[in-house]
């Protein structure tokens, strides 16, 4: 029964982080990065955080196949919704997703960036999520469910995570 509450609390934790970072890309997002102060990172930095902050607020939005939209959204639709709203053009489907973005160590994974999963038999991959920080990652899961934040220890998609990448500018 606690953990619910452990969980909106986590949930509540990392969107008051997360907050304070998202007003730079908020009236910086048709900026050039070129712009921006040498070594700053800071616009780099905001474009990750804001994809994250926007992800934590569309948690318990339907799942919708195909869905792109905030009537529901499937995996890629999600990420493809959310960067699209940032101005920044992505692929629509997972696997387009997955070649199209910058690999990323899991070492070196920071909020906004995208985590690639193989949960089906085919080659390609099937799922996408974003990674929010503190080990943790908005999805949609699958019909009749509810878009959720989970961790990258969970039992089901921490062994399928096969790799990540990112989407949004890096230099």
């Amino acid at each position: 029964m606690k953990k619910p509450i452990f969980n909106h609390l986590a949930l509540l934790l990392i969107l008051s982080l997360l907050t304070a970072c998202s007003s730079v890309a908020n009236t910086r997002t048709d900026a050039h990065l070129g712009d921006q102060p040498s070594g700053s990172g800071s616009l780099i930095d905001a474009f990750g955080n804001e994809i994250a902050l926007r992800a934590l607020a569309l948690v318990g939005k339907p799942y919708r196949y195909g869905g792109a939209d905030l009537d529901g959204f499937d995996c890629s639709g999600l990420v493809f919704y959310i960067h699209e709203a940032l101005g920044l053009s992505v692929p629509r489907t997972a696997a387009d997703q997955q070649r199209a973005s910058t690999h990323i160590d899991r070492a070196a994974l920071q909020p906004g960036d995208l985590l690639f999963f193989k949960i089906t038999t085919s080659p390609q991959i099937s799922h996408v999520g974003i990674y929010v920080g503190e080990n943790r990652f908005v999805h949609a899961p699958q019909s009749g469910k509810l878009i959720e934040l989970r961790t990258l220890d969970d039992s089901y998609y921490g062994p399928r995570l096969t790799s990540m990448g990112r989407l949004h500018p890096t230099s």
